[in-house]
């Protein structure tokens, strides 16, 4: 966790043995350790000059990568139990051996240097340490407050607008759901300010009852900013004195025969009945609070999240940590912990399905994170019990579901293997393709796959920026695709030894796609080619382009084809159309991109009051580009030495 401003506590000290400057991704120890010393020896050497005081311990292999980092009460007493190899379970054993430097930063405190070791493992991701994975920020409601009349939205990412945020909730799906209800329960406005600004009549929202309209004066400021206070308190754990307060005035809407009032009155109740029927499980007593249970089976560990805020259910979502096979499941759900509130305020009291390690020391360092007091309760019975018991259900199921998908994708990673002739099943799959019209915004993609499935968090786009491409030169673009990728795998890892290098490349085309793809890793010095290096193939669409006829084309072997049925033509195929889906979705981002452009943002000296300026006067960019000296000198706002400067950049 992040508990202090920066990356390392204000008063921490640096041990002389460790390097100056801990936040380079890829740190170099000045003093080498000489080539005849193993791991053991290089701990035992730093262990003479390590403080007994708190702080945080990194150990590094020979390139500088980031092994494991730790936490201590007292850095020389808990360094020494790594030189007890027996002692250590076999992923620290090996760890130990690759280790090349050790380096050390001491903290004032404990929880100093708790806070600090969380925040090195989620951001340096060590090879041994057990990491949280998929760790993505949470979506939030937002009322806005820079606006006369307020308007409730879906928001994610640092809360730097002016509003109230209310979540976190689980999931887009958990948020888009409670925001459809309460537009339902409460009118309020969910349109950007500039489409406000413009409305002359209601929109459709209004026509379904999920806006009051305030845009063309359908409700009066004082009644719009009593809805946005009824908003508030229905956040903030109020929901039954506005239901009550609602039916009261269904009642007196019914009494003086207004019944269409009555009936928008009666929908608004049922939304806010329909959005309290979701929540089946209640937390009495407490307003907010996470519910956090694991389950370990096969290996692996789950570990379900229930977000609990000002008494609503906020969905859940259930993480998967790596390096949890030596690993009891309290150590798992300490290090989950700690990893994932590093970038998140944790709430008021948070439920645990197992009695941590340190669990006073895990309380002090979340209430430092919240500068509020934060309870960690391992529930043992009552209400709380009956919240685990439902969080670990539903961890139970989600990790089987996991390990199923798993078991298949390893039967299909093994098939592939053989497939292509592969020594192993690959580990890493990655697969090209490119999108472009005409050749215009041209995008290269690559999508990951692994032994756990697609690897999002490793895709990647590639803005073709050769300009001497031919329009539509597929060759060239996965000739320039290629070879930024593998030269800069050669930069960053020039002896092959890191994951990040692929097993096997799918290429999406034929014969001549295969060719330049070969082409480059040969002028690149990769070797290539299956049972020797790299492993290349291509996969051309068949006859008329149908799905299930696919040709694969390989280095030395002759175009061959697999029965539709295959589940391993299927599994080739999936990953095929995700690349493809990919490629298509960054072109079309930057095409997006691009028509929202003018000719005129290329202009220096042309900033938004100019820009409208002239498109007001010539009612487009285009009449603004053909336009002479004279009407430019027109428009107002621009000067005679701006119209010069405009006309010679339309006409150099």
């Amino acid at each position: 966790m992040q508990g202090m401003p920066g990356t390392l506590p204000a008063k921490a000290q640096i041990n002389s043995t460790a390097m100056s400057d801990m936040d380079k991704s890829h740190p170099r120890n000045e003093s080498a350790v000489p080539a005849k010393q193993t791991g053991l020896d290089v701990i035992v050497d730093q262990l003479r000059s390590l403080p007994e005081s708190p702080g945080v311990y990194r150990m590094l292999n020979a390139v500088g990568d980031a092994l494991y980092v730790g936490k201590a009460k007292n850095l020389k007493k808990r360094v020494v139990a790594y030189t007890r190899l027996e002692q250590l379970p076999v992923r620290l054993q090996r760890m130990v051996l690759q280790t090349a430097t050790l380096e050390v930063i001491t903290t004032h405190t404990e929880v100093e240097a708790l806070l600090l070791e969380s925040n090195l493992i989620k951001r340096l991701k060590p090879h041994y340490n057990i990491l949280l994975r998929d760790d993505k920020s949470f979506p939030h409601i937002l009322i806005t407050a820079n606006h006369p009349w307020p308007r409730i939205v879906k928001h994610r990412g640092a809360q730097n607008l002016p509003g109230e945020y209310f979540g976190p909730f689980a999931s887009a799906g958990a948020v888009n759901q409670a925001l459809s209800t309460l537009q339902r329960a409460f009118l309020l406005r969910s349109c950007a300010d500039s489409v406000f600004a413009a409305r002359s009549r209601p929109c459709l929202l209004y026509q379904i009852r999920r806006c009051s309209a305030p845009c063309v004066g359908r409700i009066e400021p004082a009644a719009y900013a009593g809805l946005v206070a009824q908003t508030r308190d229905f956040l903030t754990g109020r929901s039954s004195r506005i239901q009550q307060g609602l039916a009261q005035q269904m009642e007196a809407a019914a009494e003086r025969l207004d019944y269409e009032a009555a009936a928008i009155l009666r929908d608004r109740i049922r939304a806010l009945s329909g959005l309290q029927a979701h929540q089946d499980i209640n937390l009495p007593g407490i307003l907010d609070a996470d519910i956090l249970a694991i389950h370990q089976a096969g290996g692996q560990s789950c570990i379900q999240v229930f977000f609990y805020r000002s008494g609503h259910n906020y969905g859940n979502r259930a993480y998967f940590p790596a390096q949890t096979r030596d690993e009891d499941a309290a150590t798992v759900l300490a290090a989950f912990i700690g990893q994932f509130y590093d970038d998140k305020t944790p709430p008021a009291v948070v439920v645990v399905s197992e009695t941590l390690p340190e669990q006073e020391l895990i309380e002090a360092a979340l209430s430092a994170k919240a500068r509020a007091r934060v309870q960690v309760i391992d529930a043992r019975r009552g209400e709380k019990r009956k919240l685990i018991d439902h969080a670990l259900a539903n961890a139970r199921e989600a990790l089987g579901r996991r390990l199923a998908e798993s078991g298949a994708q390893r039967q299909l990673l093994e098939g592939t293997a053989a497939l292509f002739g592969l020594e192993a099943p690959p580990q890493r799959i990655e697969v090209y393709d490119n999108s472009h019209i005409s050749g215009t915004d041209a995008v290269g993609a690559m999508i990951v796959a692994g032994s756990e499935g697609l690897m999002k968090a490793d895709y990647r786009k590639f803005n073709i920026k050769n300009t001497a491409l031919s329009p539509g030169d597929d060759y060239g673009m996965m000739r320039e695709v290629l070879n930024r990728r593998f030269t800069r795998a050669l930069k960053d890892d020039p002896n092959h030894t890191a994951s990040q290098w692929p097993d096997l490349v799918l290429i999406d085309g034929g014969g001549g796609q295969l060719g330049v793809a070969l082409a480059v890793l040969d002028e690149l010095g990769i070797p290539n080619g299956s049972g020797c290096g790299l492993t290349v193939v291509g996969i051309a669409k068949g006859p008329d382009r149908n799905a299930g006829r696919e040709q694969f084309h390989m280095k030395d072997r002759a175009p061959f084809s697999l029965p539709p049925n295959d589940p391993v033509l299927y599994f080739l195929q999936r990953l095929r159309d995700e690349s493809h889906r990919f490629a298509i979705g960054s072109h079309r981002a930057r095409r997006a991109q691009a028509v929202g452009r003018s000719v005129l943002d290329d202009i220096p000296g042309i900033g938004a009051a100019r820009k409208k300026a002239l498109l007001h006067h010539f009612g487009s960019a285009r009449a603004a580009r053909e336009a002479g000296l004279a009407d430019l000198e027109a428009v107002k706002g621009v000067s005679r030495a701006l119209a010069k400067k405009i006309y010679d950049h339309f006409h150099p």
